[in-house]
């Protein structure tokens, strides 16, 4: 990335083009080697998971720091109400978006806004409270002119992610996709089917009711519409990425791999020697 160019973000890039961004989850692995198996793999951006996991702040700056190096773009999900304080810590450590889990109204989506971007009065998002610092990492530690530093992270640096995993959130979705600064509507899909009553039954009608209602706000506000959560499932995948037109995913969690990697391994070698 030169200088005089803006900060290369997959999920904006890929989406304007139509094509999808699909995401690496790590919610184990503290090594920043597991990097390097999401770009061999074929993936366009991390998930970095701090709300479903012990990774620290500091795993996930390294990660971050490892795949800005390599040009897979790190997104980091937060804990619920971890509280503003944290998320300016994760962008400052690396992180192109900040992933919101459990946003019930737009009143949550304005804040999640707000503290991702820095204030801006002349920018499309007016409300940022983003607070300065310097030697950012998206930045190469570069010293960087702060208006650059505002203008290209706001843009294209700071993706907002919100999480539609509870009944308030697609009861309130409309108003959810409207707040300006939001980039994607990301299905929680565990948490949104228990919400619903429906635990783990995707393919019921309320649940897939509800991705349909998200996916119309998107087109209507013209958001990104994710899926979290459903692995191992082409049909579905199917349906969500060609008739809701899905452009973000989360592909598999580095905990899923090792899983399946593992069972695959002992399946291959039972029936080497049963053989």
């Amino acid at each position: 990335m030169t200088r005089n160019s803006a900060l290369a973000n997959s999920l904006l890039d890929r989406a304007a083009a139509n094509k999808v961004c699909k995401a690496f989850g790590i919610r184990l692995v503290t090594n920043p080697q597991v990097v390097q198996l999401a770009h061999n793999g074929g993936f366009d951006a991390l998930f970095i998971d701090l709300e479903h996991s012990s990774l620290s702040l500091d795993d996930a700056g390294h990660h971050c720091a490892a795949a800005l190096h390599i040009g897979i773009t790190p997104f980091v999900r937060v804990p619920y109400q971890c509280g503003n304080g944290f998320v300016q810590r994760v962008l400052d450590g690396g992180a192109m978006g900040v992933v919101f889990p459990h946003i019930h109204t737009a009143e949550d989506a304005i804040a999640a806004v707000s503290i991702s971007k820095y204030p801006q009065p002349n920018g499309p998002v007016t409300n940022g409270t983003r607070s300065m610092t310097g030697q950012l990492p998206l930045f190469g530690l570069r010293p960087t002119p702060v208006a650059t530093i505002v203008s290209e992270t706001n843009a294209r640096g700071s993706s907002v992610i919100l999480m539609m995993e509870t009944a308030s959130s697609i009861a309130n979705v409309d108003a959810i996709a409207a707040v300006p600064g939001v980039d994607v509507l990301l299905i929680g899909s565990n948490d949104l089917s228990i919400e619903l009553g429906v635990p783990g039954a995707f393919r019921s009608a309320a649940f897939q009711d509800a991705l349909r209602r998200v996916s119309a706000a998107c087109r209507a506000h013209g958001r990104i519409f994710g899926l979290a959560g459903i692995y191992g499932d082409a049909e579905l995948h199917r349906w969500t990425l060609g008739e809701l037109g899905a452009r973000f995913i989360l592909g598999q969690q580095d905990s899923g791999f090792l899983a399946a990697g593992a069972k695959a391994c002992v399946a291959e070698l039972d029936a080497a020697l049963s053989s």
